[in-house]
Protein backbone atom coordinates (compact mmCIF):
# COMPACT_ATOMS: atom_id res chain seq x y z
CA UNK A 1 0.00 0.00 0.00
CA UNK A 2 1.51 3.32 -1.02
CA UNK A 3 0.57 6.07 1.41
CA UNK A 4 0.42 9.61 0.15
CA UNK A 5 2.30 12.43 1.86
CA UNK A 6 -1.02 13.83 3.10
CA UNK A 7 -1.38 10.81 5.42
CA UNK A 8 1.76 11.98 7.23
CA UNK A 9 1.33 15.73 7.80
CA UNK A 10 4.36 17.16 9.58
CA UNK A 11 3.48 19.00 12.78
CA UNK A 12 5.12 22.42 12.80
CA UNK A 13 6.43 22.08 16.39
CA UNK A 14 8.56 18.96 15.87
CA UNK A 15 12.27 19.09 15.20
CA UNK A 16 13.24 15.80 13.57
CA UNK A 17 16.69 14.34 13.09
CA UNK A 18 18.14 10.95 12.16
CA UNK A 19 21.73 10.13 11.14
CA UNK A 20 22.69 7.15 8.97
CA UNK A 21 26.24 5.75 9.02
CA UNK A 22 27.68 3.37 6.44
CA UNK A 23 29.77 1.46 8.99
CA UNK A 24 29.09 0.01 12.45
CA UNK A 25 29.59 2.09 15.60
CA UNK A 26 28.84 5.40 13.82
CA UNK A 27 31.85 5.22 11.52
CA UNK A 28 32.28 5.89 7.81
CA UNK A 29 30.30 8.19 5.57
CA UNK A 30 27.15 9.58 7.19
CA UNK A 31 24.00 11.37 6.20
CA UNK A 32 21.75 13.56 8.38
CA UNK A 33 18.06 13.59 7.57
CA UNK A 34 15.23 15.72 8.98
CA UNK A 35 12.35 14.84 6.65
CA UNK A 36 10.82 11.94 4.76
CA UNK A 37 13.18 10.63 2.08
CA UNK A 38 11.94 8.22 -0.63
CA UNK A 39 15.46 7.39 -1.83
CA UNK A 40 18.59 7.51 0.36
CA UNK A 41 20.87 5.85 -2.23
CA UNK A 42 22.52 9.10 -3.34
CA UNK A 43 23.48 9.85 0.29
CA UNK A 44 24.68 6.48 1.68
CA UNK A 45 25.47 3.19 -0.06
CA UNK A 46 24.67 1.01 2.96
CA UNK A 47 23.60 1.50 6.56
CA UNK A 48 25.23 -0.28 9.50
CA UNK A 49 24.54 2.16 12.36
CA UNK A 50 22.00 4.87 13.15
CA UNK A 51 21.49 7.69 15.63
CA UNK A 52 17.92 8.89 16.09
CA UNK A 53 18.26 12.27 17.76
CA UNK A 54 14.57 13.19 17.65
CA UNK A 55 11.30 11.85 16.35
CA UNK A 56 10.17 8.30 15.63
CA UNK A 57 11.02 6.88 12.21
CA UNK A 58 10.07 4.08 9.85
CA UNK A 59 13.04 2.84 7.82
CA UNK A 60 12.54 0.78 4.68
CA UNK A 61 14.82 -1.75 3.04
CA UNK A 62 14.02 -0.43 -0.46
CA UNK A 63 13.40 2.95 -2.07
CA UNK A 64 9.92 4.50 -2.13
CA UNK A 65 8.92 3.13 1.28
CA UNK A 66 8.91 -0.56 0.34
CA UNK A 67 10.53 -3.74 1.63
CA UNK A 68 11.26 -4.70 5.23
CA UNK A 69 10.32 -2.02 7.75
CA UNK A 70 12.09 -0.99 10.95
CA UNK A 71 10.55 1.36 13.49
CA UNK A 72 13.04 3.37 15.56
CA UNK A 73 12.62 5.77 18.46
CA UNK A 74 15.27 8.20 19.75
CA UNK A 75 18.48 6.42 20.66
CA UNK A 76 21.73 5.00 19.32
CA UNK A 77 21.85 1.85 17.20
CA UNK A 78 25.54 0.87 16.71
CA UNK A 79 24.74 -2.08 14.43
CA UNK A 80 21.79 -3.49 12.48
CA UNK A 81 21.03 -6.12 15.15
CA UNK A 82 19.98 -3.25 17.45
CA UNK A 83 17.05 -2.45 15.14
CA UNK A 84 16.44 -6.13 14.19
CA UNK A 85 17.84 -5.49 10.72
CA UNK A 86 18.09 -8.34 8.24
CA UNK A 87 20.85 -6.64 6.19
CA UNK A 88 22.64 -3.30 5.71
CA UNK A 89 20.06 -1.99 3.24
CA UNK A 90 18.12 1.10 4.32
CA UNK A 91 16.97 2.89 1.17
CA UNK A 92 14.13 5.17 2.34
CA UNK A 93 12.76 6.65 5.56
CA UNK A 94 9.68 8.39 6.85
CA UNK A 95 9.05 10.24 10.10
CA UNK A 96 6.10 8.97 12.13
CA UNK A 97 3.94 11.97 12.88
CA UNK A 98 1.06 10.32 14.74
CA UNK A 99 2.76 9.33 18.00
CA UNK A 100 2.11 12.24 20.30
CA UNK A 101 -1.52 11.57 21.20
CA UNK A 102 -2.89 10.05 24.36
CA UNK A 103 -5.13 7.35 22.94
CA UNK A 104 -4.58 4.26 20.82
CA UNK A 105 -7.14 1.87 19.38
CA UNK A 106 -6.84 -0.84 16.75
CA UNK A 107 -9.44 -3.33 15.47
CA UNK A 108 -8.38 -6.64 13.89
CA UNK A 109 -10.52 -8.97 11.75
CA UNK A 110 -9.86 -12.60 10.89
CA UNK A 111 -11.22 -12.12 7.32
CA UNK A 112 -10.33 -9.59 4.65
CA UNK A 113 -12.54 -6.53 4.11
CA UNK A 114 -13.32 -6.34 7.86
CA UNK A 115 -15.21 -9.63 7.96
CA UNK A 116 -15.37 -12.49 10.45
CA UNK A 117 -14.49 -12.25 14.11
CA UNK A 118 -13.08 -8.99 15.42
CA UNK A 119 -10.81 -8.01 18.31
CA UNK A 120 -10.31 -4.45 19.55
CA UNK A 121 -7.18 -3.43 21.48
CA UNK A 122 -5.91 -0.28 23.16
CA UNK A 123 -2.60 -1.56 24.58
CA UNK A 124 0.52 -3.53 23.63
CA UNK A 125 0.18 -7.28 23.14
CA UNK A 126 3.29 -9.55 23.35
CA UNK A 127 1.40 -12.68 22.22
CA UNK A 128 -1.70 -12.41 20.07
CA UNK A 129 -2.53 -16.08 20.39
CA UNK A 130 -2.35 -16.07 24.19
CA UNK A 131 -4.31 -12.83 24.56
CA UNK A 132 -6.83 -13.07 21.71
CA UNK A 133 -6.70 -16.73 20.56
CA UNK A 134 -6.02 -15.63 16.97
CA UNK A 135 -3.19 -16.93 14.78
CA UNK A 136 -3.67 -14.46 11.95
CA UNK A 137 -5.46 -11.28 10.93
CA UNK A 138 -6.54 -10.48 7.40
CA UNK A 139 -7.67 -6.86 7.85
CA UNK A 140 -7.67 -4.10 10.45
CA UNK A 141 -8.70 -0.55 11.22
CA UNK A 142 -6.42 1.81 13.13
CA UNK A 143 -8.85 4.08 14.94
CA UNK A 144 -6.32 6.04 17.02
CA UNK A 145 -2.57 6.32 17.24
CA UNK A 146 0.17 4.50 15.36
CA UNK A 147 1.06 0.81 15.77
CA UNK A 148 3.76 -1.71 14.93
CA UNK A 149 2.80 -5.29 14.07
CA UNK A 150 5.38 -8.08 14.37
CA UNK A 151 5.08 -11.44 12.65
CA UNK A 152 6.35 -13.26 15.77
CA UNK A 153 5.45 -13.09 19.48
CA UNK A 154 7.38 -10.87 21.91
CA UNK A 155 7.94 -8.07 19.40
CA UNK A 156 10.26 -10.06 17.13
CA UNK A 157 10.50 -10.68 13.41
CA UNK A 158 9.33 -8.51 10.55
CA UNK A 159 7.82 -5.18 11.54
CA UNK A 160 4.88 -3.42 9.91
CA UNK A 161 3.98 0.19 10.65
CA UNK A 162 0.29 1.12 10.69
CA UNK A 163 -1.01 4.67 10.92
CA UNK A 164 -4.65 5.72 11.22
CA UNK A 165 -6.75 4.23 8.47
CA UNK A 166 -8.27 1.09 7.01
CA UNK A 167 -6.28 -1.93 5.85
CA UNK A 168 -8.63 -4.22 3.88
CA UNK A 169 -6.05 -6.99 3.51
CA UNK A 170 -2.72 -7.84 5.17
CA UNK A 171 -0.93 -6.88 1.94
CA UNK A 172 -2.09 -3.28 2.57
CA UNK A 173 0.33 -3.07 5.53
CA UNK A 174 3.13 -4.70 3.52
CA UNK A 175 2.92 -8.27 4.86
CA UNK A 176 3.23 -11.37 2.68
CA UNK A 177 1.08 -13.48 5.03
CA UNK A 178 -1.69 -12.79 7.58
CA UNK A 179 0.35 -14.15 10.50
CA UNK A 180 0.76 -11.63 13.33
CA UNK A 181 2.51 -12.64 16.56
CA UNK A 182 2.49 -9.40 18.57
CA UNK A 183 1.89 -5.66 18.31
CA UNK A 184 2.60 -2.50 20.22
CA UNK A 185 1.72 1.17 20.25
CA UNK A 186 4.16 3.68 18.80
CA UNK A 187 4.48 6.36 21.48
CA UNK A 188 6.34 9.65 21.65
CA UNK A 189 9.16 7.97 23.65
Amino acid sequence: MMLSQSVFPKPKHLCLKILFFEDKSFQGRSYECSTDCPDLRSNVDRCNSIKVESGCWVLYERPNYTGFQYILSPGEYPDSQQWMGFNDSIKSCRCIKNVYGKSWKIRFFDKQDFGGQAAECVDDCPSIYEALKFWEFHSCVVVDGAWVLYDQPNYRGHQYFLDRGEYRNYTDWGATSPGVGSFRRVTGF
